[in-house]
């Protein structure tokens, strides 16, 4: 990393020196070890020449080339991480033969103090360190403005630390005599007074959200103090670790197929390969094919905790499955009795009740009680209405429903009516995170938020063909809407604006719904009237799987929002396919490329 700002003026003292400059020391890669006397010795030790008899050809062994800024930073790094890990004679002896320093001896000694506790002293080492000062944001701050903060969060831990250990005079004297004449931050001042009424140290430290006195605060107290220094004279913390943790970061969001939860730190992951996950280990192959179901599926739903999945057919019968540990889908049980097919299903948020709805001329909401298989609600307005979509409202107490008849109803459990919305032709429906607004699609192309409790709405999405179905990510921020003749489109609901339209899908007139999936709703994925399903990497316009297997249109997806391996699609072909990684993977499959284990599927149901 290049040194900036106010530490370019100490270059002469922070670069790389050469051999020349340090009393004509030279080296070469393929001598064998000199001591200091200047003996060379071979590998049994006995001596076998001098600096007097040694030849011409040696005196004049080339000087080392003068090391360049980002070699010079590579060492440092180096350094950095063996002075954490404590390997200091490793330490001292890359820097003298490289001839570079780790970082300012003012720096160093300022280091130290702060460590130690020796407040006073570092206090007076911030005088040498102020014409080294920089702004750690883009607003230019003069040094002394700089050298102000630092001492300020010098005498706020030397301070926090006089309470701990009781010290409360001594702690009265820095306040008083110390910090408020600083004359800076004293809204922050006020509240450290407040810190003079904890009766012990764990009210103290559980007040100041601090550590307590110590390494653990030092060392957070010094990352901060680091801000304002610059990295040639003093190395950010852990940089070298920061910057792999980046690298790492950055490959996994580059890598197409990457669909596990991995940990942030380094020992999960090998430094020595590029990472890279393999196609087999993604949900691109046929796990098994649900066929119970005696006609067309119109949808599927995994369950919020992944442990079921709910499929609606046109044969009238929801079917609800049980996922094992070894991701197998079990029957468990048939809801029958509707009257028309089934074409929506919504689980509620603690997953106790299932609401199915039908098609355009179905006028009946029907409420399951999921455990038990009992019907606990039928619910029916109107013979006239059309009651073909449905979402929950957060807290799992209510629901909306509505139809492109021009119904939009608020109702509790018990199907009894909360509020209306009139003249509203509704297609699709969901709740927001805020338990407030809800988001329908109509028959005017668009998607606006309807408030129940002070009866607002707006629009929020526009589009110019009818928007056929949409979902929204778990974050509220993405919805993903399958458009009549255009496909699969991306829009941000804060920014109103749309971010992708994904190519590859045939989408006409039939409704088909697409899902968010996958580890942190990283993938898209969608039927198509094509007799596929396509899957895309959210950042990717092109499919990056295009998934055969049903003979018909899919109609609905479902990702497995616990199992991120873990897909479901329903056609109008009569079937239900489970889709997860290849069967049987060889060595570098399984390893991920990069030394990562294959899924351990029984762990997302611990």
């Amino acid at each position: 990393m290049q040194a900036n700002g106010a530490g370019q003026g100490q270059d002469s003292e922070l670069s790389c020196l050469n051999n020349s400059e340090r009393n004509g020391e030279s080296s070469s890669a393929g001598e064998a070890h000199t001591n200091v006397n200047g003996l060379s010795t071979t590998n049994n030790g006995n001596s076998v020449t001098s600096n007097n008899t040694v030849s011409s050809d040696a005196n004049s062994v080339k000087k080392k080339k003068r090391l360049s800024q980002s070699e010079e930073d590579v060492i440092r790094l180096i350094g950095q991480h063996l002075h954490d890990l404590g390997l200091n004679q490793t330490v001292d002896l890359l820097m003298q033969e490289s001839g570079c320093r780790l970082e300012h001896p003012s720096a160093t000694k300022f280091r130290n103090h702060v460590v130690e506790g020796e407040w006073d002293k570092a206090e007076s080492d911030l005088n040498e360190l102020k014409a080294l000062m920089h702004s750690p944001s883009a607003i230019v701050v003069s040094p002394t403005v700089l050298q102000l903060r630092m001492k300020f969060l010098l005498l706020q831990q030397k301070y926090l630390e006089c309470l701990e250990d009781a010290k409360v005079l001594e702690a009265l004297q820095v306040l008083r005599a110390e910090l408020t004449p600083l004359k800076y931050n004293t809204e922050r001042i006020h509240i450290l007074s407040g810190y003079l009424m904890c009766s012990h140290a764990e009210d103290l430290r559980a007040k100041a959200e601090w550590e307590g006195k110590g390494t653990a605060s030092r060392t957070k107290l010094l990352d901060k103090l680091q801000t304002y220094l610059p990295p040639s004279v003093m190395l950010p913390p852990r940089r070298l670790q920061t910057l792999l943790r980046q690298a790492v970061e950055l490959q996994r969001e580059r890598c197409l197929y990457h669909n596990t939860k991995l940990d942030s730190g380094l020992d999960s992951v090998s430094l020595l390969l590029d990472h890279a996950c393999s196609r087999k280990q993604f949900p691109c192959y046929t796990q098994q094919i649900l066929t119970e179901h005696c006609n067309e599926v119109w949808f599927c739903k995994f369950s919020n905790d992944g442990t079921k999945l709910a499929t609606g057919s046109k044969d009238t019968t929801v079917i609800v499955w049980h996922v094992n540990t070894s991701h197998q889908l079990k029957l468990m049980k048939t809801l029958e009795g509707h009257a028309y097919g089934v074409s929506y299903l919504a689980w509620s948020p603690d997953d106790t009740y299932l609401i199915a709805c039908g098609p355009d001329d179905c006028s009946e909401l029907w409420l399951w009680n999921v455990q038990t298989g009992e019907l606990r609600t039928k619910m029916s307005q109107s013979h006239e209405d059309s009651l073909t979509s449905v979402a929950w409202n957060p807290d799992g107490k209510r629901f909306v429903t509505g139809g492109q008849r021009g119904q939009f109803y608020q109702c509790d459990l018990d199907g009894n009516l909360l509020d209306s919305w009139e003249g509203v032709r509704v297609q699709c429906l969901w709740c927001l995170g805020d338990a407030r607004t809800v988001l329908a699609s109509d028959t005017h192309q668009r998607i606006r938020g309807y408030n129940f409790e002070d009866l607002t709405d707006r629009n929020i999405v526009q589009e110019d063909h009818p928007i056929m179905s949409f979902t929204v990510s778990k974050n509220g921020r993405l919805a993903l809407l399958n458009v009549a003749t255009q496909g699969v489109h991306l829009w941000d609901l804060h920014d109103r604006v749309l971010v992708r339209k994904y190519q590859g899908v045939t989408q006409g007139f039939y409704t088909i719904h697409s899902c968010f999936g996958g580890h942190n709703e990283d993938f898209i994925a969608s039927g198509s009237e094509d007799h596929k399903v396509y899957i895309w990497h959210r950042r990717s316009e092109l499919p990056i799987a295009e998934l055969t297997g049903h003979s018909r249109t899919v109609n609905c997806v479902s990702w497995n929002p616990v199992v991120p391996g873990l897909l479901a699609s329903a056609s109008d072909d009569g079937t239900v396919r489970i889709w997860g990684p290849a069967p049987f993977l060889d060595v570098q499959d399984a390893e991920g490329l990069n030394g990562t284990d294959l899924f351990d599927w029984s762990s997302y149901f611990n």
